[in-house]
């Protein structure tokens, strides 16, 4: 299942890689509702439950990650990130 986030690969197609205010769902093509879709029926077959099972898990997260970033704004999500992390503490 740890190999399952090898999905985030697609962030690297993205202009920036990483934007604070973007969701990644919907938006990178790993992460797009047809590929969604596709995890969904992998459940189906028993030689890939496992890796659909991380999948969607990680889709989970990542839309998780999106309604907090809508429910708080994009820059308190990222609060705990900008207190522990020093690396974080650049101004978005």
């Amino acid at each position: 299942m740890i190999a399952t986030m090898l999905v985030d690969a697609d962030h690297l197609l993205a202009t920036p890689i990483f934007d604070p205010d973007r969701c990644s769902i919907g938006y990178h093509p790993l992460h797009s509702y047809y590929a969604i879709a596709v995890y969904f029926v992998l459940l189906f077959f028993p030689k890939t439950r496992i890796i659909a099972v991380g999948l969607l898990f990680h889709m989970f997260t990542d839309w998780q990650d999106c309604q907090w970033s809508l429910w708080l704004g994009p820059r308190l999500s990222m609060a705990p990130c900008i207190m522990v992390n020093p690396i974080c503490q650049m101004k978005w």
